[in-house]
């Protein structure tokens, strides 16, 4: 079931320490900059790549840069956890793979002149090898990258990645070099 409202999906509004305060259409969240609930994926496989998508050029913010594995927003009621994998089955096709909590931490990043992503952001890691199958309307590509690439790509072209993907890099502990923090 999808929860719509008059001007499209329903967001959870939360305070600084992820309690819910109320929901709100998620495209005058994102205009007005109010403080919502956010899920981010980040699929590694057995030898560390980690799993990016390009988002799709229809996405109406940040179309066609490169993110995390997938991203989203939980729906009234929906716990993270349930978020996180329904995304990762409607963005990339993967519904195999056990996510692991990793935290959440709230960020603000103005990413249009008229929109902001101003979120509490669970995020969750997973293993998994294999071809995702995207839908291509929420994914325009996808690759399998190190994270010393992906840090090399970040630090050289911070404009082809979405905003939030930096600081989801740096709430798990990733390095610029790609090596955790000790």
């Amino acid at each position: 079931m999808i929860h719509r409202g008059e001007h499209g999906e329903m967001v959870v509004l939360v305070d600084r320490l992820d309690r819910p305060i109320g929901v709100a259409p998620k495209l005058a969240v994102h205009r007005d900059g109010h403080l919502h609930r956010a899920v981010s994926v980040l699929l590694f496989d057995d030898v560390g790549r980690v799993l990016l998508q390009r988002r799709a050029a229809a996405k109406y913010h940040s179309a066609l840069l490169w993110s995390n594995t997938c991203c989203g927003h939980p729906r009234p009621h929906e716990p993270p956890r349930e978020a996180a994998q329904r995304r990762l089955r409607e963005e990339m096709g993967i519904s195999s793979c056990r996510l692991e909590f990793a935290g959440w931490f709230a960020y603000r990043a103005e990413v249009t002149e008229t929109l902001v992503e101003h979120e509490v952001d669970h995020v969750y890691v997973g293993r998994w090898s294999g071809t995702p199958r995207p839908d291509p309307r929420e994914v325009a590509a996808w690759q399998w990258r190190t994270l010393d690439d992906l840090a090399h790509g970040l630090a050289h072209s911070p404009a082809d990645h979405t905003a939030w993907l930096p600081k989801v890099l740096a709430h798990l502990g990733l390095t610029t070099s790609g090596a955790r923090r000790r």
